[in-house]
């Protein structure tokens, strides 16, 4: 058994920046009550029409690429983890093999939809491929392009002003060291709440999982096939845009995240103490200053670049750890600590020596 290492690191963001001034030309907001509440100064959009979900994330693959040493052509499986899908389907992982010119290798793709938690349970899954000798080059992928489905309306603040666009990526290898790489990864969910953070249609529940169905704009008389996937008072009623109930989100992440690095640290017998540098999902600047109090970090060992990206959801972790191995904050042996929790819920964490 082999131990996976991340042997390349990239990332994209959008050249355009929309700062909370520029937001409140679209809604009644202000500067100090975004960084007030979320800490966010700024975020990336992706161009409307020149920029996807897949072109962002080629960008930061191709750095990942060079960076591990290899030629695309020697990536022999991809994972890729988004909630803004360039299409309902097929999945991003095909796009990207296509865009990066190697479909001709007919390796496999996949995707995973676990949102904010989407880049650490993609991590989990090629860390076993890896494990187990199956695959050599995984590249593993993290982006979003957010812009294209927000409110940007005073009703829509709450969720509109925490997203941006981004990707990240990385290119796992195995490694004979069974002290270097990925150590262990943990994973959680609680589908109990699933929709106090959710986009709830589109979709194909048919209204399954509400008492009130006439809100979706259904017709339980109506025995036609179809007429459920949209409705015109969905769009009404904006069930096509994000739903977040930021209260119940802060509550569950501020217990999720502390309870879920511990876990990973008490398997692996090292504590809070041994963090050289945790990389936490940048859900919101709040949450992840709770959580470092009551993990007992100092703040040379938290990463967060929230204030200028924004909420990038898979993307997050990739980025934030791309721009701290490139400031020199990740050495060399350093023990780093990967953690997220969001929509579903889901959370996790992975614990990696460099």
């Amino acid at each position: 058994m082999y131990n996976s290492k991340i042997a390349g690191i990239g990332y994209y963001v959008p050249e355009n920046i929309v700062t909370n001034n520029h937001l409140s030309e679209y809604m009644d907001t202000t500067d100090e009550w975004v960084q007030e509440r979320t800490g966010i100064k700024e975020r990336r959009y992706a161009d409307k029409h020149k920029e996807s979900t897949t072109s962002m994330a080629v960008e930061a693959s191709k750095i990942a690429i060079e960076r591990a040493g290899i030629q695309k052509e020697d990536i022999d499986f991809i994972v890729f983890a988004t909630l803004s899908p360039d299409y309902y389907f097929p999945g991003c992982g095909v796009l990207l093999q296509r865009e990066l010119g190697i479909q001709k290798t007919e390796i496999g793709a996949l995707d995973i939809r676990n949102q904010c938690s989407g880049f650490i349970y993609g991590l989990s899954v090629a860390d076993q491929f890896i494990k187990t000798g199956m695959y050599k080059n995984i590249l593993l992928v993290g982006a979003e392009k957010h812009s294209m489905g927000l409110d940007f309306t005073t009703e829509g603040r709450g969720v509109a002003v925490i997203f941006g666009d981004g990707a990240g990526a990385v290119v796992l290898q195995p490694t004979e060291d069974k002290n270097k790489g990925v150590l262990t990864t943990k994973l959680h969910s609680d589908g109990s709440k699933a929709e106090e953070l959710a986009l709830i249609s589109p979709g194909a529940h048919g209204g399954y999982f509400h008492e009130d169905k006439s809100a979706f704009g259904f017709d339980e008389s109506n025995e036609k096939f179809g007429d459920i996937f949209i409705t015109d008072k969905m769009v009404e009623n904006k069930w096509h845009t994000p739903y977040m109930n930021g209260q119940a989100v802060f509550k569950k992440a501020v217990q999720k995240f502390p309870e879920v690095i511990l876990e990973a640290l008490d398997e692996v017998g090292l504590k809070s103490t041994d963090i050289n540098l945790l990389v936490p999902h940048q859900a919101n600047l709040r949450i992840s200053q709770f959580v470092q109090r009551m993990a007992g970090l100092e703040d040379h060992q938290v990463y967060n670049n929230i204030q200028k990206y924004g909420n990038t959801t898979a993307a997050s972790i990739p980025i934030a750890l791309c721009e701290a191995w490139e400031e020199g904050k990740v050495k060399e042996n350093d023990l780093i600590v990967l953690a997220a929790f969001g929509s579903g819920f889901t959370w996790g964490s992975a614990l990696i020596r460099w």
